[in-house]
Order: structure tokens, then sequence, then C-alpha cells
């Protein structure tokens, strides 16, 4: 089979266009011609056994109008789900193989060992792509849930409680704590949801649902610009469906 091929030029993939669709370009060779400082990976196969490969390159050099370049975050809505996971994924060793050239112990160039590993062949250290996992949860009171919008937000939307799970807490910790510090309520009776690879840069999104306890919405000005409750008829701008939010916003819109 031949290989797909994901390209990447900082956030952007290269997508070839097929009439008014596009796909992840396809061939023995690359599409476009690496740059000095591009590697190819081999990152495994799909499904079906079709190989894959990615690289990344320094300047968004294409001279070619069957091809283009998508934000990845865009290519969710253009690509096959199992693509833009795997497009996701490549995405992630890129970012790790960039940021991972020397060993932090003896400062030696560093060797790829398998397709995601890397050992120093001076004193044999070996590492792996770090995942940030992160929580996100919906809360309950009642028929209303709390959204909000936070500062980093690039739109009007709002989505939900979220935030990096600290060194030497569980899951459930991460997620009292981060309500209790972004909005002052107090929460119960935790629920798992599912979870998300997030690849921006490389996270690992995990949620929750809850409900309330106690407490009057105080924001934490730093990380949050609004927040309120919200019944299922008077809902705001919410995120874009490649979210776990939406997911989890979608599910409860759903339910009775």
């Amino acid at each position: 089979m031949q290989p797909l091929w994901f390209i990447f030029y900082k956030d952007k993939l290269l997508l070839a266009k097929q009439g008014e669709k596009f796909a992840v370009p396809a061939g023995e060779e690359a599409p476009v011609g690496l740059s000095k400082s591009s590697s190819v990976m081999e990152v495994g196969t799909m499904d079906d056994g079709t190989p894959i490969k990615t690289f990344a390159l320094s300047a968004p050099v294409i001279n070619d109008t069957a091809f283009e370049w998508i934000d990845l975050r865009k290519s969710f809505h253009l690509l096959p789900r199992e693509h833009y996971l795997k497009a996701g994924k490549c995405r992630e060793l890129i970012y790790w193989d960039s940021n991972t050239q020397y060993c932090g112990t003896c400062g030696t160039p560093l060797r790829m060992h398998t397709p995601i590993s890397k050992r120093c062949p001076q004193c044999g250290r070996e590492i792996w792509p770090a995942l940030s996992p992160a929580i996100i949860v919906l809360v309950h009171k009642g028929n209303e849930a709390l959204l909000v919008h936070a500062r980093n937000f690039k739109g009007d939307y709002y989505g939900l409680v979220a935030g990096f799970v600290e060194t030497g807490e569980t899951l459930e910790e991460a997620v009292h704590r981060e309500v209790a510090e972004e909005t002052g309520i107090t929460i119960t009776n935790l629920r798992y949801f599912g979870s998300q690879p997030w690849p921006y840069p490389n996270g690992l999104m995990v949620g929750f649902e809850a409900d309330y306890v106690a407490g009057n919405i105080h924001l934490q000005k730093e990380e949050l610009s609004h927040g309120a409750w919200f019944s299922k008829e008077k809902l705001p701008a919410v995120p874009d469906k490649l979210s776990i939010a939406r997911k989890m916003i979608d599910h409860w819109r759903t339910q009775d």
C-alpha cells in the first residue's frame, strides 16, 4: 500500500484537493521535497495496514495548486475521523522530536530508538513523548449547567471549566481543585464521561460530569472573563464539534 503523508508547516497540514473535498496525500514519494531541517518519521499504520509517514517543513513552500495548507483544527471537518486523529498524533510526534534533540543528562544528540522513543548513545537514557493530562468538567445544577468563557478562547463561545492535572494529584482531585479555584463553588458525585487526545500540542483531555453542592460563582479573573448557569433552552455559543467540551454539552442537551 502507498503510504499516507502527513506533512506540516507549524500547525498547518498539507492536504490534497479533490474537487470540493480534501484528503491526506498518498504515494510512494512525498508530494513535496524535504527542507534541510526535515526528517521523515514512520508512525505505524492505519487500521487497514496503510503506512504513515510524517515530517515538517521550515517554510510553507508549495508550488502546486493541487495542494493546500489547512489548519489542523479545521482539518477535523474535512477528513475522516481516523485521518484527523492520525494527523494529531503525527503533529505531537513532530513537536516532541523538535524539542528533544539532545540528552537532558549528558547533552549528547539523541537517536531514534523506536518510532516513539529516543535513546542517548552516550549514557543510554531513553525518552518518550510526554503527555499533559487535563480535566474538563460539566457541572449540573438542577436543569442548568455551568458554562464559562476563558480568556484564552479565540471567540465569543462558552465552554467548560478545565485545567491541567498537577503533579501528585488524582484526576478527581484536579476536578475539585479547578472548579473551586476558577469558580468558587463546590461539587460532588463525579462521573467519568470520556477522554480525547488534544494535540495542541500534547494534551489529553479527561472529561467528567459533577453535581453542584454550594457556593456563588466567583470567577478567577486571570483565567475566566465570564461564567454563569445556563439552561438547555438558552445556551450561548458553544465550542466547535472537534472538542470533547462540545460532545459533553451535546450529550447533556439530549438528556431528559
